[in-house]
């Protein structure tokens, strides 16, 4: 009867023992998430490709989102007819030193794209020219193409996919989105 006795308390003290390690055992913790940036300038330098020439527009809301109207917007003027390689710029200029948010976005390219868009009476063609890790595009770097003068808008776009980055304009969360009026002579 002893041993039946020291075989049941060994059972139960078995049996506890792995229930007190499974509740214990960590819960599957997510990932961190993905602390936004406060991006202050959006700055875009346009190098004509046939001159050399570069001219830089900027978007600068010192505050972030909300508050203060933005201290600086540019309106983008291009020539018709005409090649650029475009180089995306964000700062996040209320630290001091400012802050680089370019670099993140390139480290981190296999979970952000830019997006850029045109509306209105403008005839440009943008591609992009730089790749994240899997091959797919970021959007720092990029060739635009003007053809005849217009107006209108040029758009740009960072989108933060983690995970699930697929070259959609409409996928995961936008980090930033300017309109600068636009245009070509």
């Amino acid at each position: 009867m002893k041993n039946s006795n020291i075989n049941i308390t060994t059972i139960i003290i078995l049996f506890s023992m792995l229930f007190i390690f499974n509740a214990c055992k960590d819960e599957e913790n997510p990932l961190p998430p993905n602390e936004e940036e406060l991006i202050t300038t959006v700055s875009l330098a346009f190098e004509n490709l046939t001159s050399g020439a570069i001219d830089t527009f900027v978007f600068r809301d010192a505050d972030g989102p909300g508050g203060n109207a933005p201290t600086q917007f540019d309106t983008i003027q291009l020539d018709a007819a005409t090649t650029y390689h475009l180089t995306t710029t964000l700062l996040n200029e209320s630290v001091s030193p400012s802050e680089d948010i370019t670099v993140e976005v390139q480290d981190e390219g296999v979970d952000h794209q830019f997006f850029y868009t045109v509306e209105g009476g403008l005839d440009m063609i943008i591609e992009y020219d730089d790749t994240d890790a899997n091959g797919n595009p970021v959007g720092i770097h990029n060739i635009v193409t003007t053809g005849v003068g217009g107006e209108g808008v040029f758009t740009v776009i960072l989108k933060h996919q983690p995970g699930i980055k697929d070259g959609n304009i409409t996928t995961g969360d936008t980090d930033v989105e300017v309109d600068f009026e636009t245009k070509v002579n």
